[in-house]
């Protein structure tokens, strides 16, 4: 980008950017992860808990998506541009594939509830790491970090003692 097109950008030096621009990436990464596999299990569950799972999926992957947006959006009113496309998924070595065919409703719980919690963890990292870089951006993920956590909450509820 040249330099006659930074007057319009927040006030963060190049390294600033570029540093936020990948923390900004990396979530943006894990949220669309998360509805591509929120997506998968959806089409995927068996089991007594079916239809409360596909509803509750399909709610999910929405948020997912509405907040892989807001992430994607900060990280273009910065100035940097965010790539969602399949392969920048595919590339990163944090995620793991989830296999296909059938999987049983408890089993679905507990694979949602890792995932969550793992894209939780890593996106409160970010969140931390970007206190000392850019507060609005730290904003973005706290919101991303706080609605995780509560999703969290909540297919944890879901899942039988023991």
């Amino acid at each position: 980008m040249s330099t006659s097109n930074l007057s319009h950008l927040p006030p963060l030096d190049a390294h600033d950017r570029d540093a936020v621009g990948a923390e900004l990436q990396g979530t943006l990464v894990d949220l669309i992860d998360l509805a591509l596999v929120g997506k998968q299990l959806h089409w995927s569950i068996v089991g007594p808990q079916f239809r409360a799972l596909h509803l509750q999926l399909d709610e999910l992957v929405d948020a997912w998506r509405a907040l892989s947006d807001d992430v994607a959006e900060r990280a273009v009113a910065i100035g940097e541009f965010p790539d969602g496309q399949a392969d920048a998924v595919a590339a990163s070595e944090e995620l793991h594939r989830l296999q296909r065919g059938p999987i049983e409703d408890e089993t679905v719980v507990r694979e949602l509830a890792r995932r969550i919690a793992e894209a939780a963890e890593r996106a409160r990292t970010r969140m931390d790491r970007l206190g000392a870089l850019d507060g609005a951006s730290q904003d973005v993920l706290t919101d991303v970090v706080r609605e995780l956590e509560k999703q969290l909450w909540m297919v944890r509820a879901q899942l039988k003692s023991g």
